[in-house]
């Protein structure tokens, strides 16, 4: 079982004795002046990373509502204009230069006219996978929270339909399962036919918890350490023939922490 974290949980050197893997959470790493990489910035990110042996996957630029989220770096794939094209394709080369094999990347913002906006993600994503391809990465579309109903992709039948739709070996699914759980409305059951809806699909994992409601903080999606909250972590058993990381995208060492004594007892129910 490969471990990891999202570079937002802590700097890499508290987190070297803790987890294999690093996965690099673009609107967070501070290398955008607006919308343009200053390399010089990435460079010295990457080199305060490079001294320890970590793996890598990458996190690229979204569509957030949150106002702390750089609002230059944006990203709705239903909605991509060449500026988005580029955001996303500088995270996808940034994978392949370090040898990460996977580029996070979320679904678009459902429009005025549902249909429309659907199909358009689609082309979108048949663009990104073709350029995931040219560098030698898989996308990993990630489902999001059903609390949030201008998302899509937030049930599994909808995101697994997206990634056949568009039919690319370079586009598979990150399955987060705190999404997920909100989704589901914390319902166990129902989480577990969610992954073996997804699982044939999935290539990466995200691990967070939450109260499986709607709150008025994030629509629920608090990101806590797995465990704090009700999602059932054992319905990661089912995907047996799983062998990527397993990413806790939460907020600190503590939570990372807790979280892996968590795994440990989902894995050993």
């Amino acid at each position: 079982m490969i471990l990891g974290a999202s570079s937002f949980a802590g700097r890499p050197g508290d987190l070297k004795d803790h987890v294999e893997s690093i996965e690099l959470y673009i609107p967070k790493l501070g290398i955008y002046n607006g919308s343009t990489l200053e390399i010089e910035k990435l460079d010295r990110v990457l080199d305060e990373i490079s001294i320890h042996d970590f793996a890598f996957t990458v996190h690229a630029p979204y569509s957030a509502g949150d106002l702390k989220y750089p609002s230059a770096l944006q990203v709705d794939t239903a909605k991509m204009s060449e500026r988005e094209f580029t955001l996303v394709e500088e995270s996808i080369s940034l994978a392949g230069r370090i040898g990460a094999p996977v580029v996070v990347l979320h679904p678009g913002r459902i429009g005025p006219d549902r249909e429309k906006s659907y199909f358009s993600m689609v082309k979108n994503l048949s663009m990104l996978a073709s350029v995931a391809e040219d560098y030698g990465v898989i996308l990993g579309l990630e489902n999001k929270e059903g609390t949030d109903p201008s998302n899509f992709c937030c049930e599994a039948d909808e995101l697994s339909r997206t990634i056949e739709v568009v039919n690319s070996e370079h586009l598979k699914a990150t399955f987060d399962i705190g999404h997920a759980n909100l989704t589901c409305g914390g319902d166990p059951e129902k989480l577990k036919e969610f992954v073996r809806t997804l699982k044939k699909h999935i290539i990466h994992l995200h691990l967070h918890d939450n109260s499986g409601q709607w709150t008025e903080k994030y629509d629920g999606d608090e990101h806590m350490a797995p465990g704090e909250g009700c999602a059932d972590f054992s319905v990661l058993k089912l995907l047996s023939g799983y062998r990527g990381v397993y990413n806790f995208e939460v907020f600190s060492l503590e939570d990372i922490l807790f979280g892996k004594k968590t795994l440990e007892n989902a894995f050993k129910l």
